[in-house]
């Protein structure tokens, strides 16, 4: 699928891995539609991709908020009358002890990280289908394939992406309309990674490795143009420890804890300092 003048909406526009899938795909000749709870840092990227000649429509949205949600896709609808790609990339991060998670961290994340995903895709299939064509990207993670510890929650949500993608294509796929799951590990300039080498001063293993943003988009958009239904995104190549624990669940669980726990206890202490620090400066704030 060439991409000129084709209309692509992405969630989670306003940093990280959004961002630069925004400008790439501007590069691209794309029509964009940017979606993100931060209206300040989304409507700057629009004015910075429209300055570009990009043709931007810009709608503040929260993806856990069905509302919200319709609300991007009927002004889509009624500015471009068409949506030819969604990128769900909005995601909320989960990484601590699982006995301190709250019990709104826990619904927070499954509504952004998989919810939204879902209902976003059940409101613009209909319009894949009417022009007889489509690609659904959905962000999901290396830890949807390998649950990590100190993730639990966060790898739910993922694994749930990849089954949900595999269920859309299953149904669609003859019909015109492609579904992919991009599986980036710990990801550059994308997220909670930088904060945790900010925080520590560790950067991951090299058996755990991780990857780039640039990488991720040009997966995105390998996604886009030949629509498989995976692609992991990460260095060194993960697949064979996915096929090992499936094979000899035993002894790939061990080796792939081993690779990730050191790594990740980080990031749960690094959320715990986080929480603590919040609670001691606002010590009468409510706790689920």
């Amino acid at each position: 699928m060439s991409l000129q003048d084709k209309v692509v909406i992405i969630t989670g526009a306003s940093a990280g891995i959004g961002y630069d899938l925004a400008k790439r795909l501007a590069t691209e000749k794309a029509t964009v539609v940017l979606a993100a709870r931060s209206e300040d840092k989304l409507q700057h990227l629009g004015d910075e991709l429209s300055a570009g000649g990009t043709d931007v429509l810009v709608v503040r949205t929260d993806v856990s908020d069905p509302n919200d949600l319709n609300a991007l896709v009927e002004q889509t609808i009624d500015r471009f009358e068409r949506i030819d790609v969604l990128i769900n990339n909005a995601g909320v991060e989960c990484f601590c002890h699982f006995e301190e998670v709250e019990t709104d961290e826990i619904l927070q994340t499954i509504e952004t990280n998989l919810t939204g995903a879902i209902v976003l895709s059940r409101l613009v299939v209909p319009h894949m289908l009417q022009q007889g064509s489509g690609a659904i990207i959905n962000m999901a993670s290396t830890a949807g394939k390998l649950c990590p510890p100190y993730g639990s929650v966060y790898g739910a949500t993922k694994a749930g992406l990849i089954a949900f993608t595999l269920g859309l294509r299953g149904e669609y796929l003859n019909l015109g309309i492609t579904a992919t799951a991009i599986c980036p590990g710990f990801t550059r300039n994308g997220g909670i990674y930088d904060r945790i080498v900010r925080a520590t001063g560790k950067k991951t293993s090299l058996a755990l490795g991780g990857t780039s943003t640039k990488a991720v988009a040009n997966a995105v958009l390998k996604g886009i143009h030949s629509g498989p239904p995976e692609i992991i995104v990460n260095w060194p190549p993960m697949r064979p420890a996915v096929v090992l624990r499936e094979i000899f669940p035993r002894i790939g669980e061990k080796l792939t804890t081993a690779v990730s726990r050191r790594f990740l206890r980080r990031a749960a202490k690094m959320t715990s300092d986080e929480k603590n620090a919040t609670t001691s400066e606002n010590p009468d704030q409510p706790r689920v």
